[in-house]
């Protein structure tokens, strides 16, 4: 079976004003070497006030002066462009300048629609982006993959696979209906050796442009594996500026250590809790949709340096707790155990949310309440209104900070929950929560979300692991 990669290239890996394109086409020239591949690309980095910015960013911002009466203006994401330009040859620059020309005016014309209605929102807000952002960098690409000798293409909106929910700013994917307008997508991964798409959008079967929640373009890459793993040998590979290391390097400045592999398990709940390797909601559709596909995640600038994240392990031989990550902002659900059922039930089906973990129960007066503890503290202030509407007498505590350890065997190591309740405590931290489950070999901490908390925690756990027997 001949093989495919879906290869992911961020924002990050783009770099401000495409600076690290040329690293793009040198890691696609490897990828194709032996493997066909469909290349996923996010919105570029500009820079603004000598500052870098993603051009997602840039375009919401000038929605909200839209709706604020002031007329918006897509000068920095041309120059963006107009810079990005340079690395296409003379051959590609016409058509190239063209594309760019035509996905901007489009753009703008949505920026130009919600001036008039003073609402920056649901299709308005998911055009302005696409066409200014993801869809064409993919077309950007193209060329410049085109102009460096590699037989390419792009996908073009109007045969877009990705066909979603009616959810415009916070889209699902729909598998049954992605497969019936794969197609010409399909055609073009037949036809050439690259074929170029943009992360993060979707559409409807009616045609209605959708976006993902931030982070969307792992999404996209897992979808396009979900959608390929049957007709090709489909592998998915994150090019990041590091593969996945034992804490974030930004909080944790020694002592790391190299995670080599991951279970979907463990790759999914350390996204979940801040790591910030891959969508945790892009592990749950593979899982969902029955795939069983290796994930790569990979250092572009020392390409030999990898994660590999597997369904099943091979067998492990390091300290079996691989990573300690945390999550600032987040909030705490209480709510009667027999009303709990039907809110679960709900976000599962109208919301399809899965961004909390229930906490063990408690019991007062005789009444049982289970608790959620939400990842987002702010999508619980969106939703407060939905939430209460299941029980009127539920509470909600916000200002909640949270740490884990991440490792699917953490059952083998010695006196762990003690050991890292006890650091925490000395660093002087005062934990109101502490959730252990050896059944999911779990270990949750809460604190309260005060200034550098959550980092103090982080560290001094991560010092303390070294020091912890397994067996």
């Amino acid at each position: 079976m001949t093989k495919l990669i879906v290869a992911k290239f961020g924002g990050s890996a783009i770099g401000p004003l495409g600076v690290f394109i040329p690293g793009i086409v040198q890691r696609i020239n490897e990828l194709r070497k032996d493997s066909k591949v469909i290349a996923v690309f996010s919105a570029p980095l500009t820079m603004v006030e000598e500052k870098k910015r993603s051009l997602t960013d840039v375009v919401l911002e000038q929605g909200r002066n839209a709706e604020a009466g002031t007329k918006p203006t897509l000068e920095t994401v041309k120059s963006t462009y107009q810079k990005i330009l340079e690395l296409v040859n003379a051959e590609n620059q016409e058509n190239c300048k063209k594309t760019i020309n035509l996905h901007l005016e489009k753009a703008q014309k949505a920026l130009d629609e919600a001036y008039e209605s003073k609402e920056f929102a649901d299709e308005v807000r998911s055009r302005a982006l696409a066409f200014s952002g993801e869809v064409l960098m993919s077309h950007v690409m193209n060329y410049i993959l085109r102009s460096n000798g590699i037989k390419a293409d792009a996908v073009s909106f109007d045969d877009w696979p990705i066909i979603t929910d009616n959810n415009i700013e916070s889209t699902n994917f729909l598998s049954f209906e992605s497969r019936e307008k794969l197609g010409k997508t399909s055609e073009l991964v037949e036809q050439n050796e690259v074929v170029a798409i943009g992360g993060f959008i979707g559409k409807t079967v009616d045609n209605i442009t959708t976006t993902y929640e931030r982070g969307g373009s792992d999404r996209t890459a897992a979808d396009l594996g979900i959608l390929f793993h049957k007709q090709y040998d489909t592998s998915i590979d994150f090019e990041k500026d590091s593969a996945v290391v034992s804490a974030d390097p930004k909080i944790v400045d020694s002592g790391l250590s190299e995670v080599p592999q991951l279970s979907y398990n463990e790759a999914r709940l350390a996204g979940m809790f801040g790591m910030k390797i891959l969508d945790p909601i892009a592990i749950k559709e593979i899982v969902e949709n029955g795939v069983d596909m290796p994930i790569t995640v990979t250092n572009m600038k020392e390409p030999q340096k990898v994660t590999i994240i597997k369904r099943v392990l091979d067998e492990q031989k390091g300290h079996p707790i691989k990573i300690v990550t945390g999550k600032e902002n987040c909030a705490i659900f209480r709510i009667e155990t027999s009303n709990i059922q039907k809110l679960l039930t709900s976000l599962d089906k109208d919301k399809r949310y899965s961004e909390f973990i229930i906490l063990s129960p408690f019991t007062k007066d005789g009444i049982e309440f289970s608790r959620i503890l939400f990842l987002d503290g702010d999508y619980v202030k969106r939703n407060e209104k939905y939430l209460l509407g299941f029980d009127s007498l539920a509470t909600i505590t916000y200002n909640r900070g949270v740490i884990t350890l991440i490792g699917d065997e953490m059952w083998r190591v010695q006196q762990v929950a003690s050991r890292t309740s006890a650091k925490i405590g000395q660093e002087g931290l005062n934990i109101l929560n502490m959730d252990a489950q050896e059944e999911t070999s779990r270990i949750i901490i809460v604190v309260e979300d005060s200034v550098g908390n959550i980092r103090k925690a982080i560290r001094a756990i991560h010092q303390e692991i070294s020091e912890i027997n397994f067996i």
